[in-house]
């Protein structure tokens, strides 16, 4: 098989797949007869076939998928008027400080935050999949270290940590965490039919978020 003919099924692939499909998935459609470096770079060939589009192909950290830009939101946004997710100070906090700070105990963003961290907000973190525990600290009680998932990094469009935004000129890790989080909205939250995150327990503000872009699939219902 051809080049061009290689980056056209892959295309077909990746535009009718559900999730992100990563590099051991995508080997399979051509029955193992591509190496994965040279798999590796039929992709990047085809992320630059789509550059200037509407369309971008990304690596992410749970695999390949095709979205909109960022900047196709505002005219997406007219097909699904709906508001969007809201999320609070208290969560967005405790995101970021997990983001940014892993592994740390829910001890450590108390200390962090000053106050302390409502139940049920470390739940709805994990029970949207952005959090895990990935082990326990030696200490007494020996509390669960918490850190974020592939899946918070997939669903923010993101390989891996290091393409968390910078902390120069923002206003700190929330701050520059809710610059990504519109990225999220519609993947973790609409698609998905998980109820939008809140401070349950807690006093503070609810700050809205709009949506963001969308993953490219044909299987939308």
């Amino acid at each position: 098989m051809d080049t061009q003919d290689a980056k056209r099924v892959l295309e077909a692939a990746l535009m009718c797949a559900s999730q992100p499909l990563g590099l051991r998935e995508l080997r399979t459609l051509f029955e193992d007869a591509f190496e994965p470096a040279a798999l590796k770079a039929l992709l990047l060939e085809l992320q630059q076939d789509w550059q200037g589009r509407g369309v971008a192909l990304v690596d992410t950290a749970t695999g390949w998928r095709f979205q909109s830009r960022p900047e196709m939101r505002v005219f997406l946004d007219r097909l699904n008027p709906e508001k969007p997710p809201k999320y609070s100070r208290a969560v967005l906090e405790t995101l970021a400080i997990i983001a940014y700070r892993q592994p740390v105990t829910r001890g450590d963003i108390e200390d962090i935050r000053g106050v302390a961290v409502a139940s049920t907000i470390l739940k709805q973190l994990e029970d949207r999949g952005w959090v895990e525990a990935i082990g326990h600290r030696e200490a007494p009680g020996r509390p669960a270290l918490l850190a974020t998932t592939a899946q918070f990094l997939t669903d923010l469009g993101l390989k891996g940590l290091n393409d968390l935004p910078p902390l120069d000129g923002v206003a700190g890790e929330s701050g520059a965490l809710a610059s990504l989080l519109p990225q999220a909205d519609l993947l973790a939250g609409e698609e998905q039919g998980l109820l939008p995150l809140d401070a349950s327990g807690t006093d503070e503000p609810s700050a809205e978020i709009p949506a963001a872009p969308a993953p490219a699939a044909n299987d939308t219902p």
